[in-house]
């Protein structure tokens, strides 16, 4: 059975897109082995410098760099869009490589993620070029790893 990891700076903090998470969880347990781990963000003061901001992407790269296997995917707003069979295909073609197939999806803090990390990825995922709350891409993400395998195993989920 395939995993697919999850690392996220900082919780999913309002019940209701805690609720949305577990939902996708308990979906996504028939098709692969889910993990999904919060880190804690940098803080950093009200109005931070330039140098403040990469020391902290700095830091909290290097831990996520720490916890990564397999196929990694940096969520970042200057990827490359995809559409739903589009990431169904990537997840199935990781499925088929090493570590069990494992797929790593990163999503960053409120600043993003670093030069490190994005260097790092073996692809670089935009949901799009608007702006989302961190939560709610979280909650997108799930549904869309959900799509992807009810994509891949013919299902009628996705219209």
């Amino acid at each position: 059975m395939q995993t697919i990891q999850i690392i996220a700076l900082g919780k999913c903090k309002e019940s209701y897109l805690r609720e949305a998470c577990r939902e996708y969880e308990k979906r996504l347990s028939r098709f692969c082995r889910l993990q999904i781990v919060e880190l804690e963000p940098v803080v950093l003061p009200q109005n931070p410098s330039e140098k403040e901001i990469a020391a902290a992407l700095e830091k909290e790269g290097a831990e996520l760099l720490r916890r990564i296997k397999g196929y990694i995917v940096a969520m970042c707003i200057e990827g490359k869009m995809l559409d739903s069979p589009g990431l169904a295909q990537k997840i199935s073609m990781a499925a088929s490589g090493g570590e069990n197939g494992a797929v790593t999806f990163l999503i960053g803090s409120s600043y993003g993620l670093s030069p490190a990390v994005k260097q790092r990825a073996d692809f670089r995922l935009s949901m799009s070029p608007m702006t989302f709350p961190h939560q709610l891409a979280r909650v997108m993400l799930l549904e869309q790893i959900y799509r992807s395998y009810q994509i891949t195993y013919g299902a009628k989920y996705h219209k």
